[in-house]
């Protein structure tokens, strides 16, 4: 079977890297790709916004099944438009999408069913949300989310009042991420640690994933601004079994129930951000794809066949499939643009990529690169995952930092804790037993 994967990004590479595998597979391709898909993957010099020219082309090529990576086309409606040219491709509606594309709807359909998630208000003016930020009860820390999509920078947590009134009106006033923030949601603090737990969702049927852990604000120590995310590693040992599943009851199988109940039926990746406080898991955002880049950390321990998980959602058979997952740990650390996330130059060679491939279990997911002439050269804020597979999280953490060490470009910067939080619950872990 011929096969299209739709996007650019560490997260395309990856689906890209895990269809190749499969048995079913014979020609994967990648629109519009990146300077690194092209070394698995057939290059099509078309935009994920370009939807007509991708359905000729699909056409022309006969391709058998298309995936959709990003959620940008995935809110502007591109799987209806795909299945109205009787093409097969895997993704939520639009309907199902504004899961993601709508804060405002997500919570709002969590307030409906009874999910949990933090309190929370919506505004349309910023004098409004500036007026409710000076109520007498609203207190720092709180959080601060344009309404539609950022790239995953729309979210501020604000320290304290001024942060917030700050964020409120570069969102709202200086319209900082344009249409995505013409109405915020100021929402409750949540404390405790963060999860992400992705699930294949065909209607009510939940197929949960392993967890992993995100590393959303860009320096060490979850200091400074969100970003798309600096690094994940999975599996998650400071969460049981029994939490992951008390997340699935509670949360992810509620809300496919509730999205069926909505009219706006989930077929895809229903992607749970949550954090796990001491009440129990809740619910930071929703999102309609694979998030980027817990993909990474995920698809490679993922044994069951990808293709066959997608065809088994799209005939409604996904409720017959169980999925088998290895026992690898695994961590991925994203080599970042200087600047990142703000401002970042673009065309900086990049060198000791062919060494870091070298290294035994090392995976390079490339996000912002580019071909130019002979070089490799830097297109975007994240620029390539290194990402590495081993048997225990000390191994794996050394081995990726390892490889990371052997690829530079100028300005390069990532976070060196990736996978602190886990060491240190093993590092607990071990000073209580001595204690007892």
């Amino acid at each position: 079977m011929k096969v299209l994967v739709i996007g650019q990004g560490g997260r395309e590479h990856t689906i890209c890297w895990k269809l190749k595998q499969s048995n079913k597979v014979s020609e994967v391709y990648c629109a519009p790709g990146n300077g690194g898909i092209g070394s698995i993957a057939e290059i099509v010099p078309i935009k994920e916004s370009q939807v007509n020219e991708l359905i000729q082309f699909v056409q022309e090529k006969q391709i058998d099944l298309t995936f959709v990576g990003p959620e940008q086309p995935l809110t502007e409606g591109i799987v209806d438009q795909f299945e109205k040219a009787g093409l097969k491709i895997y993704g939520p509606h639009q309907s199902a999408a504004v899961i993601e594309g709508s804060k405002s709807f997500a919570k709002e359909l969590m307030k409906k069913y009874h999910i949990p998630t933090a309190t929370y208000e919506v505004f349309t003016t910023e004098n409004d949300a500036i007026r409710y930020l000076e109520q007498e009860q609203t207190k720092a820390p709180i959080v601060i989310k344009a309404d539609g999509l950022a790239a995953g920078k729309g979210v501020v947590v604000a320290q304290t009042m001024e942060e917030a009134k700050q964020a409120v009106h570069d969102m709202m006033g200086e319209a900082k991420f344009g249409e995505a923030g013409y109405q915020v949601v100021i929402e409750e603090f949540l404390q405790g640690e963060e999860l992400s737990l992705m699930a294949f969702v065909d209607g009510e049927t939940v197929l949960p994933m392993v967890p992993a852990q995100d590393h959303k604000p860009v320096f060490d120590g979850d200091e400074g601004p969100n970003t798309g995310g600096m690094g994940a590693y999975s599996p998650v040992p400071q969460f049981g079994e029994k939490d992951v599943e008390q997340a699935v009851k509670t949360i992810l199988l509620p809300t496919a129930k509730a999205m069926v109940a909505e009219g706006k039926p989930f077929r895809g990746i229903l992607y749970a951000g949550l954090m796990m406080t001491a009440e129990g898991a809740k619910v930071i955002e929703f999102n309609a794809r694979f998030g980027d880049p817990e993909t990474q950390v995920i698809l490679p321990r993922l044994e069951t066949d990808l293709v066959e998980v997608i065809e088994a959602s799209l005939d409604g058979t996904l409720h017959k499939l169980e999925l088998e997952w290895s026992e690898d740990n695994v961590v991925t650390v994203v080599l970042a643009s200087p600047g990142y996330p703000q401002d970042y130059p673009k065309g900086l060679e990049i060198t000791g990529v062919e060494k870091a491939q070298e290294q035994e279990n090392v995976f390079l997911f490339h996000a912002g690169t580019k071909l130019e002439k002979e070089s490799l050269v830097t297109s975007g804020g994240r620029v390539i995952n290194v990402t590495a597979k081993g048997s225990s999280l000390k191994e794996t953490r050394e081995k990726v930092y390892k490889a990371v060490d052997l690829i530079k470009f100028e300005g390069v910067h990532y976070r060196k804790d990736i996978a602190q939080k886990a060491m240190n619950f093993f590092g607990n872990l071990v000073q209580k037993a001595q204690e007892e």
